[in-house]
């Protein structure tokens, strides 16, 4: 990882990173998924080049979630244990707000519920679905510190944000909490 700026929170850590999601070394991994969750373009597309086809065979078991829904799969050949499949909104559905806010929390919950202690994030809906990276960044970092006040198993939230200028949009975000 290029970059690494952490900030506790709560009951843990927040840390933002440059770098590429699909090599963290934690439990989870989120994947910005689709409601069908078809691995295909972008992180989803790294996921499963990287991680192998198992990722795509537990999802197809699946068969699909709910926008602002998330599941969760095995990691394949990742260097993460499990992979959260988070479905975010796409810019023009409505509601977009809400559902990367649900896409978020139901992520930390699952996570919680599977006792996992470190899960890194990109930036969810904000690729091919178009939602706006400083919006994002509000939603998602609100959303992680409210958590870390109440957590009892996660302890390591990490947004890992692919360029640099995400990587800046974030830790300007946090940096402001």
């Amino acid at each position: 990882m290029e970059k690494d700026y952490s900030k506790k929170s709560g009951n843990g850590v927040i840390h933002i990173f440059q770098g590429d999601i699909t090599d963290m070394k934690v439990d989870a991994i989120v994947n910005a998924a689709n409601e069908h969750l078809i691995l295909g373009a972008g992180v989803a597309g790294a996921i499963a080049r990287k991680g192998g086809p198992s990722i795509q065979e537990e999802c197809n078991h699946f068969g699909g979630t709910f926008v602002g829904g998330a599941i969760i799969t095995g990691a394949g050949n990742l260097p993460a244990e499990k992979v959260i499949h988070a479905v975010g909104p796409r810019m023009g559905e409505g509601d977009e707000d809400e559902k990367l806010k649900n896409a978020v929390i139901n992520s930390l919950k699952l996570a919680e519920y599977q006792k996992i202690e470190s899960i890194a994030f990109p930036a969810i809906s904000t690729g091919i679905f178009g939602y706006p990276i400083d919006k994002c960044s509000r939603i998602m970092i609100k959303e992680a510190v409210e958590f870390l006040i109440s957590s009892q198993y996660l302890k390591d939230i990490f947004f890992v944000l692919w360029d640099k200028q995400a990587y800046s949009i974030f830790l300007k975000t946090l940096k402001e909490r």
